[in-house]
């Protein structure tokens, strides 16, 4: 979350006033994130999220979104519900932009992950695959191969600038993993971006995902390589085989994983490194002024990618084959 477009009283009044949810007592921008500004709105009636659209999501997509996120949370999936203005739309536009506002969650995400985390979100993640089999909706991944390809194109040339000799690597990366990507892997929605600032626990309890806007159409188990970067990493950078254990194990209690899923795992893993390592090399090299955000270091996914190279199968996570 972070916060692009600042609103006005006025604005935030007359767009407030479409919904029954109380007068506001209080608006406050939340800086953490990187896509979307984002309002912890409080009212008569409680909390909310406002969310204003923008940068990378395209206006088309975010009926997928507010749809998804009603599905899933009338599936049991502890996830954000779109509230309805009196006209029955979710979706509607402030400051120019597209916007929704969303119930609260209570909970906090974890700033240091212990093992028990892990288990719950190889549990919640299977639960959403489990759930998104029965949604009607669908959508392409387009930060996938070709959305890489994209993103190259529009920094690679100063991906030097980070670390000499990255636009090198990052070219070559990128041509191997188009030439092997998989191709017949089992699909359905995932949410490909479960990061710890996505999952909310209270105590060690887990009580919501966040932040559906990158959800889409892909392979189950390319959500489970993007969880294993996100989760199992250390903060001198090494990988924890138990915490990788522990989330595909949860998982595959719920959701048993095929061979093939297994055995792509590193490859996926490094496609998942791959994708946000670009996206934060982008974000890096082009820095919006005056935005109530902290870009992240690309250099982190280059680690990540690096060793997922050097792993040959699921035993070189700790996970059983």
């Amino acid at each position: 979350m972070a916060v692009y477009t600042e609103i006005g009283d006025a604005e935030l009044r007359t767009f407030t006033a479409l919904y029954d949810i109380g007068d506001i007592l209080s608006c406050k921008g939340i800086a953490e994130g990187v896509e979307n500004s984002n309002y912890l709105l409080t009212t008569e009636r409680g909390n909310f999220i406002l969310t204003l659209y923008e940068k990378r999501v395209a206006r088309a997509d975010l009926p997928f979104f507010i749809a998804l996120m009603d599905h899933l949370a009338h599936h049991g999936v502890a996830c954000p519900t779109p509230v309805r203005a009196r006209d029955g739309e979710a979706l509607r536009e402030v400051c120019g932009r597209p916007a929704a506002i969303v119930t609260f969650l209570n909970g906090m995400w974890p700033r240091r992950i212990a093992p028990y985390h892990c288990a719950g979100v190889g549990r919640a993640l299977a639960q959403l695959h489990l759930a998104g089999e029965s949604f009607g909706m669908v959508r392409p991944n387009d930060l996938s191969v070709a959305g890489w390809r994209r993103l190259y194109l529009g920094c690679g040339e100063r991906a030097d600038e980070v670390q000499p000799g990255l636009a090198d690597e990052l070219g070559q990366e990128l041509e191997t993993l188009a030439a092997i990507w998989p191709r017949e892997l089992p699909t359905g929605v995932i949410h490909a971006d479960l990061f710890p600032d996505n999952v909310f626990f209270r105590d060690e309890k887990l009580s919501g995902l966040i932040d559906f806007y990158f959800a889409c159409t892909d392979f189950l188990a390319y959500d489970i390589a993007i969880c294993l970067n996100a989760w199992c990493f250390e903060p001198d950078h090494s990988f924890n085989v138990t915490k990788a254990r522990l989330l595909v194990e949860n998982y595959r209690a719920a959701r048993p994983l095929s061979p093939a899923e297994l055995s792509a795992l590193p490859l996926l893993a490094r496609g998942s490194a791959l994708r946000f390592l670009l996206t934060r090399l982008y974000d890096w090299l082009n820095q919006t002024a005056g935005a109530l955000v902290k870009p992240k270091d690309p250099n982190e996914y280059l680690r990540k990618l690096r060793f997922h190279r050097s792993v040959a199968g699921p035993a070189g996570y700790g996970i059983d084959a």
